[in-house]
């Protein structure tokens, strides 16, 4: 097969992106938005939407000015403001955010197979965490069973919840149409405090990035892709958000863990609680399964451009970075055991996690603004139009979303407190492993050419020799003829 037959297509730049995002927990967030304000809340998804847009063209910049690298986004920020923030940003904004939307998930899987099962003296912590534990030794044995179906699974999932929505919103059923208004309240205020939680409807298009390489005309269609995916997810949750308004009583559905179930039932009844339980079962399980192999490989990554210790470049005989894996399994059951299922808890959750994740977009737009002053000239193969204009508006919309996390003050207080809290104990460990693992300086940014060298086995293999050995690392001869430090065979200057 040639290289040009490789090349992947716009459809599966969209079906990546939306395998990633849609997740159960959305479902969850779009049934408490609605419940709280009723159909404006579709104005708030819209926003929401926009600024995710923002962010994803910034990451378009970047990955243009930087392509193919490993350790998510950590190199850009590493290589424009410097270790201290990077390790700060991408561990608390990636990292810990992807283990607590996992964990948010991994609840959603036990409270679905708990009340759609026939009875049993079963908590619904068990099933998430025997799917934790089942995902966890697939993973470690090298497989993602679910990768080859996952496009199958991301457009099952927004074709079913599409057609739900469309029959919802013309009242296929009218027996169970349940008589309630529109709108609970139209307030710009009320509308705007409701941004952070629609954010996490659309979190996740970043990870269209990594396949950029096998991309047919990737300058274009990368960009293309990221944006229809956001739009075609607003799309589908507009349409479910008018459905619910026919067939879930507002009340109910702020209490549900299963708003999308409570709704299929009432809409189809039984053949409705079976398509949405099966349907949101797979999402869920892609979704966990997805940041469970996700975690670990962006460990390793960060490991490779000493932001962590080595030990996560360690893989077993089939190629998994173990030690993340296990790590990632152990926080997903110990969240769990805690009892995450209750509504309140999981919104909490998610909001908590959203938190960490906007924060780390505001440092991708802080990044695109670097990169201008710095290296203006520069080639991209892609850049944002009318200057830095895109990457501020992104910015400010962000830090609005911070700030308006929750309608509720005193949980909004408590979540700044544990996003505080962690970013503190992550800039305690980054400055004692900057000024003396790395001995480095703080906050001085690396030169582009040396990150993107730090990303390569041969870097590996020539300051750290003994370990390069021991995973079987091996210089490639293209690679040595791109590393700057083939000459020299020294550490870049910074």
């Amino acid at each position: 097969m040639s290289s040009q037959e490789k090349k992947l297509g716009l459809g599966s730049v969209i079906a990546t992106g939306v395998g990633l995002i849609v997740a159960t927990s959305c479902l969850m967030s779009i049934g408490q938005g609605a419940s709280a304000i009723g159909t404006p809340f579709i104005i708030s998804m819209a926003i929401a939407c926009a600024f995710n847009i923002l962010t994803a063209l910034s990451i378009c910049e970047l990955n243009a000015l930087m392509p193919n690298l490993t350790g998510g986004m950590a190199q850009f920020t590493l290589a424009s403001c410097g270790p201290v923030l990077t390790i700060i940003t991408n561990v608390g904004g990636f990292l810990c955010c992807q283990v607590i939307l996992g964990s948010s998930e991994a609840a959603m899987f036990g409270n679905t197979l708990s009340q759609v099962l026939p009875p049993l003296p079963i908590p619904g912590e068990v099933y998430s965490i025997a799917l934790v534990l089942v995902l966890c030794l697939l993973n470690l044995r090298g497989v993602d069973m679910f990768a080859k179906i996952q496009n199958i699974v991301a457009y099952t999932l927004i074709g079913s919840l599409v057609v739900l929505g469309i029959l919802g919103m013309i009242k296929v059923n009218p027996e169970t149409v349940v008589e309630q208004p529109a709108v609970l309240s139209s307030k710009f205020s009320d509308i705007f405090s409701l941004l952070g939680l629609s954010f996490f409807l659309f979190i996740g298009v970043e990870f269209i990035v990594p396949i950029s390489p096998e991309v047919k005309n990737s300058r274009k269609i990368v960009p293309l892709g990221m944006v229809l995916s956001l739009v075609i997810i607003l799309v589908m949750q507009i349409f479910v958000t008018l459905g619910f308004k026919n067939y879930a009583a507002w009340d109910e559905l702020s209490q549900s863990t299963i708003p999308h179930v409570l709704y299929g039932t009432a809409l189809l009844g039984k053949v409705g609680t079976i398509w949405m339980s099966v349907v949101s079962l797979l999402a869920v399980i892609s979704t966990v399964n997805t940041i469970m192999f996700g975690v670990p490989q962006l460990c390793y990554g960060m490991a490779k451009i000493d932001l962590l210790p080595k030990f996560f470049m360690h893989k077993n005989s089939h190629g998994s970075p173990y030690i993340g894996l296990i790590l990632v399994t152990v926080a997903l059951s110990v969240l769990n055991a805690t009892g995450l299922s209750s509504s309140e808890k999981l919104v909490f959750f998610i909001n908590t996690g959203c938190v960490f994740w906007i924060f780390c977009y505001v440092m991708i737009h802080i990044d695109v603004i670097i990169q201008r002053v710095r290296v203006p000239r520069a080639p991209r193969t892609f850049k944002l139009p009318f200057g830095i204009l895109i990457p501020i508006i992104g910015i400010i919309g962000n830090l609005y979303m911070i700030w308006s996390i929750s309608p509720d003050k005193e949980s909004r207080l408590v979540i700044f407190g544990i996003f505080g809290g962690v970013s503190l104990l992550l800039g305690i460990y980054a400055f004692f492993w900057v000024k003396f693992r790395m001995k480095r300086p703080l906050f001085k940014p690396f030169e582009i050419k040396e990150v993107m060298a730090m990303d390569t086995d041969l870097y590996q293999i020539r300051h750290y020799p003994a370990l390069a050995k021991k995973l079987h690392m091996e210089a490639k001869p293209e690679v040595e003829a791109m590393s700057p430090e083939t000459n020299t065979g020294t550490r870049p200057e910074v």
